[in-house]
């Protein structure tokens, strides 16, 4: 039997996920509940047996390497380069192959069934609870069976990839093959045995190596097309460190939809899989790097320091499987496969205008959905609160704050897991004890929790310290930024407006979309304006008499909200905007443009410029 036929529900009935009655979301399983009470040595040596697409022979990893090699598409591009560089044909193909070996997973059930044990011991030492939602777990199971699966993860912690494979395990699942950059492989030991438990590895940028990209995407679209595993990985590319949706990367989703262009597939399924850290593993080094600290090579030793953090709890792990996107259901009527035909299907081509766009919307969707199925839990609303108050709060206030924008967001429809029957100052003390390294209450107050310093430290050193401090905190408040993005910017749009007059307004929100266009989620076409009319007059904060759009008398609170939930971003613009014009030089590059705009601002915060530091972050 599966183990989705002896799951226990302890987790379900004695916890829900409070959410918009309208808004069907399925509810979640504890998966550590049995493995806190059985044997990990028996899990990971279990019968594991899991249902292929369409009943394939599972194909080994010389196989496929040896089907990439001979493939049409690639013996095209070796004869292309061949005859631009000069050198002979069967040089440019042992390079593919020399490039097929450092790139290929080399998949082995033993090395997984080692990550299964190792991985359940770590997890129950660092986790309360890794909860799934078992409804898209058999959304998935039937997915695989009909069409081949790409599975396209939120990313906001290293954690991520393994968890994902951890789960399919444990469900008995196919295991899918992982994008992992080149970093990794470089970790001895640990490199190997990640590409023995399904991933590999590319580079992060490809410049206009011709061969390697033929080698990439056939070795891609060859697994994809044969249905051999499902395809894993990262549509933002690289780790979220504000722990904000990024803006998508195209490339490799370009790889594993043109497959279905061609007619080599009759579909793809792409499934937004949402994973939500209660607390994130990463969270102060993510505010040094943003900071200017460089990020510290992967490396064995790096992991085995890194063992400290096993005595820290991390609360609670929340992964939704999101419904399967069917890529033919997307592409009806947007995309005209028939030019496909005129040419034959080996010759590398570049992607028509009508199929970027189409990418470019689907990336965009998928991300969307990721968002739409993150779990939000009460630390972000109290992050949200603290940040702008930065001075403190009573807890009282606090507590009553919290209270208040947890009805918020429950009317937006927010996907926030409040425990059930526990009274709110429990909820709220619960939140601060998991978070004490980023919060504290004193005295009846709370605020935010700044580094000691050994000695005398200069101004600088106290403002890097503080920014810490600040940063970490706002790395929970982007959590909940895509629930009360589209509200809060026709909030910024109706303070800055010359007029009440609808049309003004909708002018000074265009103004906001675009400016924001790169910072968060927004989708050309989407009807973001009126959704954000509909929010705010739903919950009473604005009336849209004829053609105006007036604050209500009960608004003031919330309009007031969303403009402290932006002014930080609109802040860093404005520090931005000054550098170009007071300081920058000519000829300045991408490498010197940060760190330049990154000591402007300190000069400008201890200069008194800004009142808050949250106006910078």
């Amino acid at each position: 039997m599966s183990y989705l036929g002896h799951r226990s529900l302890m987790y379900k009935q004695g916890s829900s996920h409070s959410q918009d009655p309208m808004l069907k979301r399925d509810g979640f399983e504890d998966i550590l509940e049995e493995r806190r009470n059985s044997s990990d040595l028996k899990y990971a040596l279990r019968c594991y047996a899991p249902v292929l697409y369409k009943g394939v022979t599972p194909c080994k990893a010389n196989m496929l390497k040896n089907i990439v090699l001979q493939s049409d598409q690639l013996r095209y591009v070796i004869n292309q380069v061949s005859q631009e560089s000069g050198e002979a044909p069967d040089i440019i193909q042992e390079e593919a192959s020399v490039i097929l070996e450092e790139m290929a997973h080399r998949l082995q059930i033993s090395t997984v069934r080692f990550f299964a044990f190792a991985l359940s011991k770590a997890f129950k030492t660092l986790f309360q609870h890794v909860c799934v939602n078992e409804e898209g777990i058999q959304r998935l199971q039937q997915a695989i069976q009909e069409h081949p699966v790409v599975l396209l993860p939120s990313h906001r912690s290293y954690m991520d990839f393994l968890l994902m494979s951890y789960i399919l395990y444990t469900y008995d699942l196919a295991l899918p093959v992982i994008a992992a950059g080149m970093d990794f492989m470089g970790m001895k030991f640990v490199g190997e045995m990640l590409r023995m438990s399904g991933a590999f590895f590319i580079r992060r940028s490809f410049g206009g190596d011709k061969l390697y990209w033929a080698v990439f995407s056939e070795y891609v679209k060859t697994m994809l097309r044969n249905g051999f595993a499902p395809i894993e990985f990262f549509l933002e590319g690289t780790r979220s460190r504000t722990c904000k949706s990024l803006t998508p990367k195209l490339g490799l989703l370009n790889i594993v939809i043109e497959p279905f262009f061609k007619g080599e597939v009759f579909d793809v399924n792409l499934v937004p899989i949402s994973i939500s850290y209660e607390r994130i593993l990463e969270e102060s080094l993510y505010a040094r790097e943003l900071l200017g600290v460089p990020k510290p090579k992967e490396s064995t030793s790096g992991l085995l320091k890194a063992r400290r953090i096993l005595s820290e709890d991390y609360g609670s792990i929340h992964v939704y499987f999101g419904q399967p996107v069917s890529v033919r259901s997307l592409a009806q009527g947007k995309v005209n496969r028939s030019t496909y035909n005129l040419f034959p299907r080996h010759i590398p081509r570049k992607p028509m205008e009508e199929t970027q766009s189409f990418v470019n919307d689907t990336a965009y969707r998928i991300v969307r959905l990721q968002e739409d199925n993150m779990v939000l839990k009460p630390w972000v609303l109290m992050a949200s609160l603290l940040l702008q108050n930065l001075e403190g709060m009573e807890l009282s206030v606090l507590t009553e704050q919290t209270v208040w924008l947890r009805g918020l967001a429950l009317s937006y429809a927010a996907f926030l897991d409040w425990p059930d029957h526990a009274p709110t100052a429990k909820v709220v003390s619960s939140s601060l004890a998991l978070h004490r390294g980023l919060a504290c209450v004193s005295g009846g107050r709370v605020s935010l929790v700044v580094g000691e310093p050994l000695g005398p430290v200069t101004p600088e050193e106290a403002l890097f310290n503080r920014a810490v401090s600040v940063l970490s905190c706002a790395s929970y408040r982007n959590q909940v930024l895509h629930v009360f993005l589209r509200p809060a910017m026709l909030a910024v749009a109706m303070h800055t407006a010359a007029s009440s007059k609808k049309n003004e307004v909708y002018n000074c929100f265009s103004f906001l979309w675009d400016m924001f266009s790169n910072d968060f989620i927004l989708c050309p076409g989407d009807t973001d304006f009126e959704e954000a009319c509909y929010l705010l007059v739903k919950t009473g904060a604005v009336q849209m008499p004829q053609q105006d759009i007036v604050m209500t008398d009960i608004g003031q609170p919330t309009l007031s909200f969303f403009n402290g939930l932006l002014e930080p971003f609109l802040q860093g613009y404005q520090v931005v905007c000054r550098y170009l014009c007071e300081e920058a030089s000519e000829g300045l590059t991408e490498k010197q443009y940060i760190p330049a705009v990154r000591s402007f601002a300190v000069k400008l915060i201890l200069a008194g410029a800004f009142t808050s530091l949250s106006e910078l972050f």
